[in-house]
């Protein structure tokens, strides 16, 4: 026997409750083949939206696009802006982070193969 439409939509609406939440706050994309010295930073709870910024520095060259309605609050954008910003960059600094802790162990090993063939 087939469920009630309702029944139906009720779960549904709690699959793609239980969904949203596994997705983090903020995530990093980049388009590099075409905005090589673009990043965009993507707020994933409401009000959703899209800041495009330099890689350099978030505020520069920054264009925000709502995905969700724009909130009136200019409070609420700078808040959530600000923490946009802090994300990208503890982001890039854990990034760098790792990439200077690859290249230490990378020369450690070098160093090793080096010293195993005197």
């Amino acid at each position: 026997m087939d469920k009630p439409l309702n029944y139906v939509l009720s779960d549904q609406s709690k699959y793609k409750t239980k969904k949203s939440t596994m997705l983090p706050k903020f995530l990093l994309a980049d388009n590099s083949q075409v905005l090589p010295d673009k990043i965009f930073v993507i707020h994933n709870e409401q009000p959703r939206f899209i800041v495009g910024c330099s890689v350099e520095a978030f505020s520069v060259d920054q264009k925000i696009y709502w995905i969700d309605d724009e909130p009136e609050s200019e409070e609420l954008k700078k808040e959530l802006l600000e923490q946009a910003e802090e994300f990208m960059d503890l982001e890039l600094e854990y990034e760098e982070e790792l990439y200077n802790l690859e290249n230490e162990e990378g020369d450690e090993d070098e160093e090793d193969e080096i010293a195993k063939q005197k």
